[in-house]
């Protein structure tokens, strides 16, 4: 059983929130658990196109937000969570997880600079000689991208 499991989630708007869009979730090896569009809940009134590419045309055939909300509670039950800015992520999910089991980059000390979360762009760049997010965000390479820090840095937690 995979103990470790990424997570990363793309957005649209409604209003003056955040509704979920997309979803991905990945084992300790990157390899896909989950990784969908999602039906939105409201009326949509900002796709956001221009960070992650999203259309409506992308969520007409979406998974619901019933589904994907159960799938990935049960990833999580008893594992630890990594990800950047893992309480967005979960709140768009209206989930929650225990802080002793999370793993996020924005938040811990070592990542930060000047007390502040730095980007995951710029953390796959100067620890993993990647770049990421070129172009849109894509809330796959996101997971992925955080899963191969943490196994790089998992000591540090």
């Amino acid at each position: 059983m995979n103990l470790v499991i990424a997570l990363d989630c793309e957005m649209v708007g409604s209003g003056n929130r955040s509704i979920l869009a997309k979803v991905s979730v990945v084992d300790e090896d990157g390899r896909v658990l989950l990784n969908c569009f999602v039906e939105p809940t409201d009326t949509v009134t900002d796709y956001r196109s221009s960070v992650h590419g999203i259309t409506a045309r992308d969520l007409e055939d979406g998974e619901s937000f019933d589904t994907v909300q159960r799938y990935v509670a049960e990833w999580l039950k008893g594992r630890i969570l990594v990800g950047h800015s893992l309480d967005f992520d979960l709140g768009v999910l209206n989930l929650s997880h225990p802080d002793r089991n999370k793993r996020d980059f924005a938040k811990h000390p070592m990542f930060m600079k000047n007390g502040q979360p730095r980007s995951l762009k710029d953390l796959a760049r100067e620890h993993l000689n990647k770049n990421i997010q070129e172009g849109h965000h894509d809330s796959l390479e996101d997971a992925r991208t955080c899963m191969e820090l943490f196994k790089k840095f998992d000591r540090h937690w």
